[in-house]
């Protein structure tokens, strides 16, 4: 019976992670236990990583120090506010061929590229009142 529960309890995190906006993993968390107060952290985090494993969701590696999930596994680029630390996606097209332009005269080989942009969001926006 464990691996059913295992099952649900991913079903649930991965669902969670659909429903919030670049979630960390706290916030994933607080989301299934108001669901399922039986799930523990532990069981959370393992999960979520289990599920970045498989490819069914991606990490967003935010300068804020929190590691953030992603139900969109496709390569795309973020927008992250400076003041509260929400991340948002980027309307706009991933240029698959940068790798290729970036000139290295050091052997260093790259092998993939992020993007994030720094601003302030709406909300903080309207909340400094700029």
């Amino acid at each position: 019976m464990q691996s059913r529960r295992n099952t649900i309890q991913r079903k649930m995190i991965a669902d969670a992670v659909c429903q919030l906006n670049h979630p960390n993993a706290e916030q994933v968390y607080a989301k299934v236990v108001r669901q399922n107060p039986n799930v523990s952290k532990a069981t959370v985090y393992r999960n979520l990583h289990l599920l970045v494993q498989e490819g069914m969701i991606s990490t967003v590696q935010a300068d804020t120090g929190s590691e953030r999930f992603d139900y969109k596994t496709h390569k795309h680029y973020h927008l992250r506010c400076r003041i509260c630390g929400e991340v948002f996606d980027a309307n706009l097209p991933v240029f698959s061929n940068l790798e290729e332009q970036v000139k290295n005269n050091d052997g260093f080989k790259i092998e993939d590229h992020t993007i994030e942009f720094i601003g302030v969001c709406n909300k903080c926006k309207n909340e400094i009142g700029g």
